[in-house]
């Protein structure tokens, strides 16, 4: 199982949400691209990004900042927010970036999720970011009634590889992640799941990494991270040990 540090970045700095609320935001860093060394440093080979600029507006206002870091680390980023077209695909992917992740999009237009995948195969993912078992969209501030399940399984049939589950409700509190969705989407689908939300300790990996039928790919931690909750390279290991790295 892999870790994913996050860097959420608002207005070009590292931010922490509660629970998807812009509202709520802390600042921990004005240089992004030093918060992503110090993850390489650590261990991390890969480094969830999200531009909150982009998933509110709709606009990528992040790419240049995204290109730096991967100019300046050997870190694998994956980066959602605002990516709603093949030109926004394009750009991220030259800017450095390994795997683009369709939100809104993926949702709203079937098609072009379809064509994303078909020109460009892995290095397409998508999140399901969740509010009471359903789909929230654009930041999430629209609430669907679209279940996680159901889009899931819409996205699988797409042959998108790899799907990013966030449980908004635990996002930012450090109480534990959603463990039965997520247990229920590793059965549902085939494909690689990515937990994201309230994972906080070294125990709330190894529930992730017990898992049946099989551990989630890999889990994201942001919040815990940056308050000094949880050591990433302590986590680094924990995940090894509770799971096979993809």
């Amino acid at each position: 199982m892999e870790i994913l540090p996050a860097i959420d970045l608002k207005h070009g700095k590292c931010v922490r949400l509660v629970q998807g609320d812009a509202a709520r935001a802390t600042v921990y860093s004005d240089n992004p691209v030093e918060v992503a060394q110090a993850f390489a440093a650590a261990g991390a080979h890969w480094l969830h990004v999200v531009d909150l600029d982009g998933a509110f507006e709709g606009v990528r206002r992040h790419t240049t900042v995204v290109a730096q870091i991967a100019a300046a680390t050997d870190l694998r980023i994956e980066l959602g927010g605002g990516i709603r077209s093949m030109d926004d695909i394009t750009a991220c992917l030259d800017a450095g970036v390994t795997r683009v992740i369709l939100g809104t999009a993926a949702h709203d237009n079937p098609e072009f999720l379809h064509a994303a995948v078909a020109a460009h195969g892995d290095a397409i993912a998508v999140g399901i970011d969740a509010r009471g078992a359903k789909v929230a969209l654009r930041g999430w501030v629209d609430q669907t009634e679209t279940s996680v399940l159901q889009l899931a399984h819409t996205v699988a049939a797409a042959h998108v590889r790899t799907l990013i589950y966030t449980d908004i409700a635990v996002d930012g509190m450090l109480a534990g992640p959603d463990c039965d969705t997520l247990a229920a989407l590793v059965d549902a689908v085939d494909a690689d799941i990515i937990a994201s939300g309230g994972i906080a300790s070294l125990a709330h990996i190894r529930a992730l990494g017990a898992l049946t039928p099989r551990a989630p790919a890999g889990c994201i931690i942001g919040k815990a991270l940056y308050t000094g909750a949880l050591d990433l390279a302590e986590a680094i290991a924990a995940a090894r040990s509770a799971g096979a790295v993809p």
